[in-house]
């Protein structure tokens, strides 16, 4: 560990990574701040994508693994105090670990190369705890990227972020592309688009899931709009076998999203 412990939550450095919690200043500086050992843990995985990662005492006990890993790959390391890492921390209890990061986000194009077979897409998802669980449940599912359309939430956001459970380091991800534009190439790559709706005719118990699949998520409290609906290929709903009035979104999502994985691996 370098220098002297930061204690002035004014510095330049303090402040440099404070504004990050921010999106103008994301969007402006091309950084964000991935909070807790897990996060960066996946961001040191990634060559250069980690900048500087900030530490109190306490962490450096309990994850000198990622101390020893941060130094070791040339990533500078600062000690800090408690009050600056309650300033860098959007969370009530700081886990005393903060990563300053490039933005890892792709272009739609180059996050559809190959020969894509599952794709999560979020139209108009606002809640950030509810989309960083839909790219950790596409992550798990083994999809090959998430599409964030114009109107959704920040990936970046640090709730987004943490309930990403790091996932946000593992797969592609495009962010602001227009619904219609994402629809359009997702079809000339042979996926076919399903949009998940609490009112579609068909449930996935009736959906053929076999092959290249890419599902639409919409809105937590409306849903998706008549316009995206029409441009699926299909609206499915998820099976309600119970009393729940529905599922919400990001349990809707893993559903659908394991629904295809599933069928795609299954003889």
């Amino acid at each position: 560990m370098a220098g002297s412990e930061l204690t002035n939550v004014k510095s330049p450095r303090v402040k440099a990574a404070r504004r990050l919690t921010k999106r103008a200043f994301r969007d402006q500086d091309r950084r964000f701040l991935a909070e807790g050992p897990q996060a960066v843990r996946e961001a040191l995985k990634l060559e250069g994508v980690p900048l500087e990662l900030f530490s109190t005492a306490d962490a450096e006990l309990r994850h000198p693994e990622l101390i020893t890993e941060a130094t070791l790959k040339g990533v500078p390391v600062h000690r800090a105090s408690g009050e600056v890492m309650a300033e860098l921390s959007q969370t009530v209890t700081p886990q005393g670990l903060v990563a300053v990061c490039k933005l890892v986000h792709v272009p739609l194009d180059e996050a559809l190369q190959g020969t894509p077979r599952l794709v999560a897409v979020l139209a108009h998802v606002r809640d950030p705890g509810n989309a960083g669980t839909v790219m950790r449940a596409a992550d798990a599912a083994g999809a090959d990227a998430v599409i964030f359309t114009d109107a959704s939430v920040d990936p970046y956001n640090g709730k987004c972020v943490r309930a990403s459970a790091g996932s946000l380091f593992h797969l592609p991800v495009v962010i602001g592309a227009p619904v219609s534009a994402a629809v359009r190439q997702l079809k000339e790559r042979g996926l076919r688009v399903l949009a998940a709706d609490g009112a579609g005719k068909h449930t996935l118990d009736d959906v053929d899931l076999t092959g290249p699949t890419a599902w639409i998520f919409g809105n937590e409290a409306w849903g998706l709009p008549e316009e995206i609906l029409s441009e699926a290929d299909d609206v499915v709903r998820v099976p309600i076998y119970g009393q729940a009035e529905s599922l919400n979104l990001a349990a809707a999502a893993a559903v659908c999203l394991y629904s295809s994985a599933r069928a795609q691996r299954v003889p």
